[in-house]
């Protein structure tokens, strides 16, 4: 990808108002490319979160271990990521109920109470954005 900097575009002769009008939509491609790694690597860390979790993963009554687990998301995860623009739309669609039964997720981590997965999740996407 080669990147174009507004103050190497030859704009002369174009009105005030076209000049402008190029500058903004560098700013707001470069800012839509941001936003798309930004997602990526929230993505991309909730699945390492999930695949190396000392935490079991209960889906229809069935627990799995995280690496059983993440497999399941990313097929789900590729299913809707057309549908998804947020982390937490990644969450909602793919890592927090049964699309067959309805059934909300569970985390059972050793020494903590069985929470869902979405909060379970959530909490690790806020701490990885305050961190960052």
């Amino acid at each position: 990808m080669y990147l174009i900097f507004p103050h190497s575009l030859d704009l002369k002769g174009y009105s005030m108002k076209c000049r402008f009008n190029a500058i903004a939509l560098f700013i707001l491609l470069m800012s839509g490319h941001s936003n798309a790694t930004t997602l990526e690597q929230e993505i991309q860390y909730l699945l390492s979160v999930v695949k190396k979790t000392d935490c079991l993963y209960e889906r229809n009554g069935t627990k799995h271990k995280g690496e059983e687990a993440v497999k399941h998301i990313i097929k789900k995860y590729d299913y809707f990521k057309d549908d998804i623009k947020t982390a937490e739309d990644f969450i909602r669609l793919s890592a927090t109920k049964s699309t067959m039964s309805g059934k909300a997720y569970q985390v059972h981590c050793p020494n903590e109470a069985t929470q869902d997965s979405a909060a379970w999740l959530k909490q690790y996407l806020k701490n990885f954005r305050q961190n960052k």
